[in-house]
């Protein structure tokens, strides 16, 4: 019974994060909700072979601090981050 209980415990301070780039593609992560998503964004970043510094991370289309924390950010289980890459430019001289 107590190892029920603990079961029901530890998984309700977990949730399932999808992290979703421009393509469509999908990573799922299960997360704690006092990690910090830098976790997240570098273990992302790790397993698609891509800089950290060249991506950047959107919840409900608001960039996200790596400091942050699901729990911080109200994220619920099966909340989807996009993952964008970094655009650089855009000015223009007159």
């Amino acid at each position: 019974m107590a190892d029920e209980e603990n079961k029901v415990k530890t998984e309700g301070n977990v949730i399932n994060l999808v992290v979703k780039d421009q393509t469509g593609n999908e990573v799922h992560f299960k997360v704690k909700m006092k990690t910090r998503l830098e976790k997240v964004f570098n273990a992302y970043c790790n397993k698609k072979g891509q800089d950290p510094a060249s991506v950047r991370f959107l919840f409900d289309g608001q960039r996200i601090n790596p400091d942050a924390t699901p729990e911080q950010l109200d994220m619920q289980d099966g909340d989807v981050l996009d993952c964008v890459i970094e655009q650089v430019g855009g000015s223009r001289s007159a």
